[in-house]
């Protein structure tokens, strides 16, 4: 796959935001205006129908550069934002509509879905850092962490399981079924998100794929409320967290 290609540049409240390319992928990078040296890597999964610009992904990646000094990146997953979809992506995205219509439950798609696109999305993932570690600002050698929840977290948990790069990693708010068995090799510090009221996921089932990392160093952040209804602190948390793990700007943290 080719190397990055930068395609537009902002800057604004000390974060460089940059738009990219890599073959057929799309991307962003956020960075340190100060370009102090190099700094850690945290690749940003997003959920389910956004995309790598979404609020979200923009609020995140700037907490992590403001707060921790991180270097962030985030690719479109197949079929997401700048990208094309296939005909299996209109089939499940139809399926998938259908079913929130109805009132049926949508759980049995999206695992489904989501672990197509998994397959999918993470030799683009390995493509991107090897892409991203040729930049001056990154360099081959330094800390890598994933943060993704929902569908970044589908993708997220069989990227980390073959990725040895990413030594630190933020999941939460999905289902187990298709996941257990990969996490079970994963054993790198986690931060697992879980919403104690969700309508879609029972709290037994957010448990269940918590249970099932192999790490030593893991926590679990139970939160009141409803799927969509994760507390913004939440972000800080997890810059807290790769603080910890990786360094960065605030350096390491016990």
């Amino acid at each position: 796959m080719n190397s990055v290609h930068f395609t537009a540049e902002t800057s604004a409240n000390g974060v460089i935001e940059r738009d990219f390319t890599l073959g057929e992928l799309t991307g962003a990078l956020w960075s340190p205006a100060s370009g102090a040296g190099r700094a850690p890597l945290v690749l940003l999964g997003h959920g389910g129908g956004n995309h790598r610009k979404s609020p979200a992904m923009v609020g995140r990646a700037e907490r992590l550069v403001t707060n921790g000094g991180f270097n962030v990146a985030v690719i479109d997953a197949p079929g997401h934002g700048g990208r094309p979809r296939t005909e299996y992506d209109e089939r499940e995205i139809a399926v998938m509509q259908r079913a929130m219509a109805a009132g049926e439950p949508v759980g049995p798609i999206v695992r489904r879905y989501n672990a197509h696109l998994a397959e999918r999305a993470v030799p683009e993932w390995q493509a991107t850092l090897d892409a991203l570690q040729e930049l001056p600002e990154i360099g081959a050698d330094g800390p890598v962490g994933y943060f993704g929840l929902n569908m970044g977290t589908a993708i997220g948990v069989p990227l980390t399981a073959v990725e040895p790069r990413v030594t630190a990693a933020v999941f939460g708010l999905f289902w187990p079924e298709t996941l257990v068995e990969t996490a079970r090799r994963i054993s790198i510090p986690i931060e697992f998100a879980l919403q104690w009221d969700d309508e879609h996921i029972p709290r037994e089932a957010g448990l269940a794929l918590f249970d099932a990392f192999a790490s030593k160093d893991k926590t679990l952040h139970a939160n009141a409320g409803r799927h969509k209804e994760l507390p913004r602190f939440e972000a800080d948390s997890a810059v807290r967290f790769f603080v910890r793990h990786l360094g960065g700007a605030a350096g390491p943290q016990g």
